[in-house]
């Protein structure tokens, strides 16, 4: 304990160290993950035109702002479109067009000293510097840019040779580029091909066996049919080796939705096991329908393993994997009340949730954050499967649209997810395409709007993932789990919780030594239905 009080007492290492602290300290949306790491990083993207490089920048930065490390893409080509207002042709990028090659460098440095004002005045913690970076020459400078700052780096280097996925590459994407206003397909084609015969003449791949070996990095060969990874430094690096091996370029929707409407839902109660209300079962009936209207005979079911999903899957008539991961998030002690029940019987609890719903943790429960960590390796299945329907909850849909849509973590819990409702995502070059249908079968509203804030909050200890106890003894509730486990008797009335005003020093102090109760579920803890 002593030991990792003279730690965290330590002074930073010089003024840009203490400037990063102060601002990682104050910004509140990060989460445990952007702490595995005790410098920034900067990931540098390389290879050819036409490779995917800002396709896996976009999606790395999606799922690393979303596990709450905060990351930001540097498009390089961006700064060029700034520095030179109309693209000609692909002359500007020949090796010996010198004028041009001053630009490009130009356009690289101004960059650079963008990566820099995030990570140090900003509170970023990644920066992913997204360009060609086909020379040694380019890299050497980024290496020395980033050892100047004490920052990391980790190469992804996407190689590609398979002609058909170049070519759907460039129709794809670059026909509707900046650089091709009203320009017809083949004089796209034709002049983009030529761009990249120019990078070719001076490109040199990472070297794994000799120049590169002392590098951290990987190289993604031909959209992730083969993955070659080298020395990797970090927790966070091990992380993204771990997302970009999962991401899979292929053509397929995920279908979300709620379960049918709950008695508890129509009671207005949190949480609980409850069984589908008539209306619920209609949904069901009517989301049978859904799937044979739109022909979806290959499609995967997932559910939770609460009786109200399974409940709607079981109308289906088709196999179905229920996961302990998709259960709703865990209220803790107030698990089966209503919000009335709750304001009335833990005020200071109401009211900290008010101020901060994505962090905020109930007694004996889970926050949205501790959500997000859980839910991590249905998204890795997610990017790997064909067409898949989650039937879920509330909280989990949000979480799940989250990653999909690029929300951030204020807006996350206020995502609607209205009952009885479906939503198609499909993955795009850039994004996702969103389509709504409703079952039209009348539901509850279950939906709760951001509260206002006009008034200072009140001066409540907040329990979140970095304070995870604000009392001296958490209240220890088992989670109500159907399925294969019997429910714990109810409590004839509700707990006490105690006192929660007492110094930060003390919290502090148990927050050291204390072991959260929630145990994070196994990933691969499914049932096969």
């Amino acid at each position: 304990m002593a030991g990792r009080q003279q730690r965290a007492e330590a002074a930073p290492d010089g003024p840009a160290e203490a400037k990063r602290t102060e601002v990682r300290a104050s910004g509140k949306k990060c989460s445990w993950a952007s702490y595995m790491t005790n410098s920034p990083t900067v990931i540098v993207m390389i290879g050819l035109p036409a490779r995917g490089k800002t396709y896996m920048s976009k999606k790395l930065t999606r799922y690393l702002n979303w596990i709450g490390v905060p990351t930001k893409v540097f498009n390089l080509g961006v700064y060029r479109r700034e520095a030179v207002q109309s693209y000609k042709s692909y002359d500007f990028f020949r090796h010996d067009n010198k004028e041009a090659m001053q630009i490009r460098k130009h356009c690289a440095m101004v960059a650079l000293q963008d990566v820099k004002a995030y990570l140090n005045e900003e509170g970023g913690q990644i920066a992913v510097f997204d360009a060609t970076n086909t020379t040694r020459e380019r890299r050497e400078l980024i290496l020395n840019f980033a050892k100047d700052h004490s920052y990391k780096v980790f190469f992804v280097e996407s190689l590609c040779d398979d002609p058909d996925v170049i070519a759907t590459n460039i129709l794809d994407v670059k026909v509707s580029s900046p650089d091709y206003p009203e320009r017809d397909r083949e004089s796209v084609m034709e002049d983009f091909l030529k761009r990249i015969e120019c990078y070719k003449v001076t490109y040199k791949p990472l070297d794994p066996d000799e120049h590169d070996k002392s590098r951290s990095f990987i190289q993604v060969i031909n959209v992730g049919r083969r993955f070659l990874v080298n020395k990797v430094q970090d927790y966070i690096q091990s992380k993204i080796v771990y997302y970009l091996m999962n991401i899979h370029v292929h053509s397929h929707s995920i279908y979300l939705c709620r379960h049918g409407e709950s008695q508890y839902n129509v009671e207005g109660r949190i949480g609980g096991d409850s069984e589908l209300s008539e209306r619920g079962r209609q949904f069901s009936s009517a989301l049978k329908g859904f799937v044979q209207e739109h022909h979806l005979s290959d499609l995967k079911v997932w559910t939770s393993q609460l009786r109200r999903t399974i409940q709607t899957a079981e109308e289906l008539g088709v196999p179905y994997e229920q996961w302990k991961i998709l259960n709703e998030i865990d209220a803790g002690v107030c698990e089966e009340m209503s919000y009335e029940v709750i304001e009335e019987t833990y005020p200071e609890e109401y009211a900290m949730r008010s101020q901060d719903k994505y962090h905020y943790r109930y007694p004996g429960g889970e926050s949205y954050q501790d959500l997000v960590q859980r839910l991590e390796p249905v998204i890795m299945e997610l990017e790997r499967q064909g067409n898949v329907l989650v039937i879920c909850h509330q909280a989990v849909m949000r979480c799940l649209l989250a990653y999909f849509l690029d929300k951030s973590a204020d807006d996350l819990p206020y995502l609607k997810c209205p009952l009885h409702k479906v939503l198609k995502l499909t993955p795009v070059a850039y994004g996702c395409k969103v389509d709504l249908f409703d079952l039209k079968v009348e539901a509850v509203n279950t939906h709760r709007n951001r509260p206002l804030q006009n008034a200072a909050p009140p001066p409540f200890i907040r329990r979140n993932s970095f304070t995870p106890l604000s009392s001296q003894d958490q209240i220890k509730r088992p989670r109500l789990y159907s399925v294969g486990n019997p429910p714990s008797a109810r409590m004839s009335q509700a707990p006490t919780l105690p006192s929660m005003q007492f110094s930060e020093a003390s919290e502090m102090l148990q927050s050291e030594d204390s072991v959260n109760g929630v145990s994070a579920a196994d990933a691969g803890d499914r049932v096969r239905s």
